[in-house]
């Protein structure tokens, strides 16, 4: 019986398969197809160029808050392959790793280039054959005679682009954009882009979604962590209501009573003060400026000492519960995530291998299976493919054929 094996796509689940299964089948040929000429193109760009490779996971006791989509599976999953043991993969294979504070992972060097060169090092020494430019892939024609085929193409925009893949049209979840910064179309909080809020809660009105972290303004709306988190936890809600929703933005993530204490205080200190010239330690004297004077148009004239209880209503109002008309979202770039893809209830959960086509195994973000930056994907990409390899390899091993 044939032992070859085709991974179609050369992204970090493609080769991160390629080089598992090679490793434990070396007898098999093992080839990687990309249709584009651009190997681990989605590696390059990660973090900025950095490539944020994992998560410590850290303090993170429910995956549903990094996984809005796939948690279960990849609970299930990280008993055979953790972020530990990627951790471990990539030390023992040259990379020197750092965690940051917030349990991200990078490479010592900051340069995603470390990553691509372990991951095609790997794959060129242990003979994984790999091809670029290729468009004309048929996964009828790489299962004949009993080939094995690991899709790993990543997400995808639109419906229709997961059409070559023959499954039925319920074992593909619709995709829709996740991890992408929001516009808002507010001229002044548009002008005090590069302002940061190093501890907001955002979220959007009448529904749960919620989300923590810094905040970024930018010149179109709002980004950074928070921003990202919340667009994937509300990615189809989001999509549904055509991305015109409001934005709530405590700017501090303290409660109404923390603020009056903190804006208490601070007018104590600062008596005699312009309330716009003595700002919370916690925003930039530029955003305190802008949220003071949205509060009280005056702000700019009017000491501490002679705010009234309805001026501090005003500014605990703005500093726990901003509200902003969301106009859209950011257009995709490099980095885009998507939630959607092939349905977790199509594939086996033990072996990743599709219930409808016997052979073809899934890997990466062509599942239903998105995380929330940080790190979370590329786990979400080594751990599958790493499981879908090991069912490969046994396949492969024990000489089975489509159909037998």
């Amino acid at each position: 019986m044939t032992k070859r094996a085709t991974i179609i796509g050369g992204g970090a689940a493609g080769f991160f398969l390629a080089i598992r299964l090679k490793s434990l089948c070396p007898e098999a040929q093992v080839v990687i197809q990309e249709r584009t000429h651009n190997i681990l193109a989605k590696v390059k760009v990660s973090g900025g160029g950095r490539c944020n490779c994992t998560n410590t996971f850290e303090g993170q006791d429910d995956l549903a808050n990094v996984y809005p989509r796939g948690h279960r599976l990849m609970r299930r999953l990280f008993h055979t392959f953790s972020p530990a043991d990627a951790f471990e993969w990539f030390t023992r294979h040259g990379v020197r790793l750092s965690i940051m504070s917030d349990g991200c992972v990078f490479p010592s060097t900051q340069k995603s280039e470390t990553i691509i060169n372990c991951l095609v090092g790997q794959a060129r020494q242990l003979g994984v054959e790999i091809v670029t430019g290729r468009r004309d892939i048929s996964i009828a024609e790489l299962l004949r005679d009993g080939g094995l085929v690991a899709v790993c193409t990543g997400g995808g925009p639109r419906r229709e682009m997961f059409d070559w893949l023959g499954l039925p049209d319920a074992e593909i979840v619709s995709p829709v954009p996740s991890l992408f910064t929001l516009t808002v179309k507010d001229q002044g909080l548009n002008a005090l882009m590069g302002s940061v809020a190093n501890n907001a809660t955002v979220s959007l009105a009448t529904t749960s979604f919620k989300a923590n972290g810094p905040l970024l303004l930018t010149h179109w709306g709002v980004s950074g962590p928070a921003t990202l988190k919340l667009s994937s936890y509300a990615a189809r809600h989001l999509a549904e209501v055509g991305y015109n929703a409001k934005l709530v933005i405590n700017w501090t993530s303290a409660s109404d009573e923390e603020i009056r204490e903190m804006l208490t205080a601070l007018g104590q200190r600062n008596a005699q003060k312009v309330v716009t010239n003595a700002h919370p330690e916690s925003l930039s004297s530029r955003l305190w400026e802008y949220l003071a004077t949205k509060a009280l148009p005056n702000a700019g004239q009017k000491r501490w000492a002679e705010l009234g209880r309805r001026d501090v209503n005003r500014l605990v109002s703005v500093l726990t519960a901003d509200v902003y008309d969301i106009a859209g979202r950011a257009p995709f770039k490099d980095e885009f995530v998507t939630a959607g893809g092939v349905s977790l209830s199509a594939v086996d959960a033990k072996t990743l291998e599709s219930k409808s086509r016997r052979g073809v195994f899934f890997a990466g973000e062509v599942l239903d299976i998105d995380g929330v930056t940080g790190g979370y994907n590329f786990q979400a990409a080594w751990t599958t493919a790493w499981v879908a390899a090991g069912a490969m390899a046994e396949r492969l091993k024990q000489n089975l054929s489509l159909g037998e």
